[in-house]
């Protein structure tokens, strides 16, 4: 069992971001999940659950270590996703709110909200190490462990050979699905490595700018501020854009210059309209709420852009109070995950 022990810590197979699916055949597809990437192991009574940076997460998911000590194999390393579903739909906010230092917070968070493991790949099973071995191999010891030891809180994330399900797939994704994952049949385990192919679906969303921020030492516009209506028909800020391509940046900030006007945001506001550099942000400026403009996402956090979006367009067409947080879209429901092959 010493044997599969090393392999507790090994660095995740990574994957680069490509734009379509591959086509040519000799690829497993897989959906990528919205959560925590995690390397489950177990020797003997030793349980380890380690990070993509090689650090423990054990102490965050007790009721994952419980999960993996009490399975009947007791020599195994595999490679999944932490998930965690709350009020029915996954929340990364959630997994993110149990990297807590309280360990009574934790317990209590773990009893309320557990998390979920879904399981994708194997590198070691049953005595036997599966790292220099082809996909398919190691996707027999994932089904095999799951058919014998899968529980509500150790999953089996699917996988198909066939292209139309994988794009199927990625048009749905966006909540729960980060995407979908191309991983080469023939090819064995290859940890660090971006060996794996990732395709995202990016979509669209108009937004109000209601501020921007300069840049560190110039005077020119660096980032739009970006807000979306909510019910109540307060601006929310949602996130920014700093991707402003081919722009002719003087003209744009003279034109933003001549909209400044607080309070920008009458909702949620990037940390009050005047300075905010004790975060290590800049200073940002508040607008009237009068251009619109058509930006790309990836994903979805608490009502919010997770990462910084693309401009798209300009949309003088379209009325800033048109632009509400509707747009959105959600998350997959937990209950939806089971029909998703």
């Amino acid at each position: 069992m010493t044997s599969h022990h090393h392999l507790a810590g090994t660095e995740p197979m990574e994957a680069r971001l490509v734009e379509a699916l591959p086509e040519d055949g000799g690829w497993q597809f897989e959906p990528k999940w919205d959560g925590f990437r995690a390397i489950a192991s177990r020797s003997g009574h030793a349980v380890a659950l380690m990070s993509k940076s090689g650090k423990s997460l054990a102490r965050y998911f007790p009721e994952i270590v419980a999960a993996l000590a009490n399975t009947k194999e007791q020599a195994f390393v595999f490679d999944g996703e932490l998930i965690l579903a709350v009020d029915g739909a996954l929340s990364f906010d959630a997994l993110q709110a149990r990297l807590h230092p309280a360990e009574s917070r934790i317990r209590k968070l773990s009893r309320e909200t557990p998390a979920q493991l879904m399981l994708f790949d194997c590198l070691a099973f049953a005595g036997n190490i599966l790292i220099d071995q082809p996909l398919p191999v190691r996707r027999q010891a994932v089904e095999r462990f799951h058919r014998n030891e899968g529980t509500k809180t150790l999953l089996l994330s699917p996988a198909t050979r066939d292209r139309e399900i994988g794009v199927a797939w990625l048009a749905r994704s966006g909540g729960a699905l980060d995407g979908v994952i191309a991983k080469p049949l023939d090819a064995p385990y290859r940890p660090g490595e971006r060996a794996m192919r990732k395709i995202k679906r990016h979509r669209t969303a108009d937004c109000v700018v209601g501020g921007f921020r300069r840049g560190k030492n110039s005077p020119l516009i660096a980032s739009l501020l970006l807000g979306l209506y909510d019910d109540a028909g307060l601006l929310d800020h949602v996130g920014f854009t700093s991707a402003l391509g081919n722009e002719d940046k003087a003209a744009l900030t003279k034109r933003l210059e001549a909209l400044i006007e607080p309070p920008g945001f009458t909702g949620k506001a990037p940390g009050g309209p005047s300075r905010w550099n004790n975060g290590g942000e800049s200073e940002w400026y508040p607008l009237k709420p009068e251009l619109v403009v058509e930006v790309t996402y990836d994903q979805v956090t608490g009502e919010r852009f997770r990462h910084g979006t693309g401009l798209v367009r300009w949309r003088p067409d379209k009325a800033p109070r048109q632009c509400g947080m509707e747009q959105l879209d959600h998350r997959v429901r937990p209950s939806e995950l089971v029909d998703i092959d």
